[in-house]
């Protein structure tokens, strides 16, 4: 006798709406934002930080098209709220885990445009030495351990990290981010259940753009409450509207506060987009055109933007200003990459075998 399942009918998911309170699932500790949070001056940063990201990946788009990227791309169009809010909330001292979508990540930790242009250049100037490429940024004096190409790879890392903080006595954070497919993967439950048995420093942030590469989150998880999901683990865990910069960075201020406090891991659901494909390689025939369109409504970028028209804090003047400075910026960076050396073939072995007397010593 065969026993089938039946098949769920799909509906196109709908964007948070604007000013919504997302269900919390489980209490989140914190006192208040900190005095600066909600200025002019703290929004214009948020600001130039998600445009930054966002001019960054354009302009990969069009490196690309011009086969002066190669290998793998992942573009962070859409989520940019996620890694400046969240990176808002953490110090140079705490440790940052990344996926292979790190771009986004790695500019709002604060490694430079130009060291990561020349890294998808393959440069010997780029923050991985060339080595890495798209998928593997890393920047050890920014406490930036990757750029994984695995799914859900990071997260034993981002656990030992935290461990070894906690063991020497450092009331560090390690925020480790990662996205809804990663719950389909045995690391994220393992991690999840060691983090809140040990009582580790560590901060989980689950980009859920609803889709793991190609599939729809319904499709591949029976119980979409991803928060809900996490706060079984005892946790605490709240789901968050990941296209809206402030709220994100409340959130994440909140939790990092629980953390250093001693109360354990804490657990974000960053309910976000991306409104590009997986991958440059994607033909991205898996969603509807209406759907993309209807999330493009919500953009982090042109919602904080109105925000500050309608609150009077930015003109089209000031506004230029910002776009022609990050504008130098990645022009600067290309052009310094395109500049850069190449790695030489003698080196081929560097980094990949040890003489004898190195490892001895």
């Amino acid at each position: 006798m065969s026993m089938t399942r039946p098949t769920r009918a799909r509906r196109d998911p709908a964007p948070p709406q604007s000013g919504k309170k997302t269900r919390t699932t489980k209490g989140h500790a914190g006192a208040g934002p900190p005095s600066g949070l909600g200025t002019a001056g703290h929004r214009t940063s948020l600001l130039e930080s998600m445009l930054r990201i966002r001019r960054f990946e354009e302009r990969c788009v069009e490196l690309y098209s011009a086969a002066k990227i190669r290998g793998f791309v992942h573009l962070y169009i859409g989520e940019e709220a996620v890694a400046v809010g969240i990176n808002e909330a953490l110090t140079p001292e705490d440790a940052v885990v990344s996926t292979y979508r790190e771009h986004g990540h790695a500019l709002a930790r604060g490694i430079t445009a130009e060291a990561v242009m020349a890294e998808m250049y393959g440069r010997t100037t780029g923050c991985s030495g060339g080595r890495g490429g798209s998928m593997h940024l890393f920047d050890r004096s920014r406490r930036f351990y990757g750029g994984n190409a695995i799914v859900a790879g990071g997260l034993p890392l981002a656990a030992g990290l935290a461990l070894a903080d906690r063991m020497r006595g450092q009331n560090r954070v390690t925020c480790c981010f990662f996205g809804d497919g990663a719950f389909a993967e045995g690391e994220f439950h393992e991690t999840a259940n060691l983090a809140a048995l040990w009582n580790l420093p560590l901060l989980f942030v689950c980009e859920n753009n609803l889709y793991a590469m190609g599939t729809a989150l319904e499709r591949h998880e029976a119980q979409t409450d991803l928060a809900m999901r996490a706060a079984s683990y005892g946790m605490v865990a709240w789901a968050v509207d990941g296209m809206d910069v402030e709220a994100v960075e409340q959130a994440a201020r909140r939790a990092v506060e629980g953390i250093r406090t001693g109360t354990g891991p804490h657990f974000l659901e960053l309910r976000t987009y991306r409104f590009r494909a997986h991958s440059m390689y994607d033909p991205d025939r898996y969603r509807r055109k209406a759907e993309v369109e209807r999330w493009k409504e919500r953009d982090p970028v042109g919602l904080l933007t109105d925000r500050m028209r309608e609150n009077g804090e930015l003109g089209d003047r000031e506004l230029d200003r910002i776009e022609q400075r990050i504008t130098d910026e990645i022009d600067h960076a290309v052009k310094a990459a395109e500049q850069g050396p190449e790695e030489p073939v003698e080196h081929l072995l560097r980094h990949v075998t040890s003489s004898s007397a190195q490892a001895v010593s």
